[in-house]
């Protein structure tokens, strides 16, 4: 998960692969014309240089199945004690198939391997979907961030507890 161990990762029918400036463009602007991206009016440009940022300590995936770019992931590695799930954009086509279920799988493993205590992730309120997908895989509420993102809308700040403190 660190920018140390930053290699390809094969899960259950897909691949995570280290993010590259050409994958940012491919996905940026497929992700910006989905919620909550497009609700909150990212741009292709916007959600494309995020990704392809190389940041210390936040480490980008393309997600690929059968070597096609299907969403993308970012992890903030050390959060309060654990990882924080900064970004997962699965494209429509590939929602539903296990993607999200396995790559939170993966980053539970991953973070249990050095003694994390918690994981970290937060979504939009209007995103009752990713609410629900958060909190059917162990995922509890603990704070509301009001506008947050944009005035008037508010992201919902969840953690799955891995240990006790």
């Amino acid at each position: 998960m660190t920018s140390a161990r930053l290699k390809a990762v094969r899960l259950r029918g897909f691949d995570l692969e280290p993010m590259t400036p050409v994958a940012a463009k491919i996905i940026g602007p497929l992700l910006s014309s989905i919620d909550p991206w497009a609700r909150y009016a990212y741009t292709g440009e916007a959600l494309t240089a995020f990704l392809a940022n190389d940041e210390a300590g936040a480490p980008r995936f393309a997600i690929k199945a059968d070597r096609v770019i299907a969403g993308a992931i970012s992890i903030r590695s050390n959060w309060l004690r654990g990882p924080y799930l900064q970004f997962l954009g699965v494209l429509p086509a590939y929602q539903s198939h296990g993607i999200g279920g396995a790559i939170l799988d993966w980053l539970e493993s991953e973070a249990r391997g050095i003694d994390a205590q918690n994981l970290w992730v937060a979504a939009s309120e209007f995103n009752t979907r990713a609410l629900s997908f958060y909190e059917r895989h162990g995922f509890g509420r603990i704070a509301t961030l009001s506008d947050l993102v944009v005035e008037g809308s508010s992201e919902i700040l969840l953690r799955k507890r891995l240990a006790a403190v």
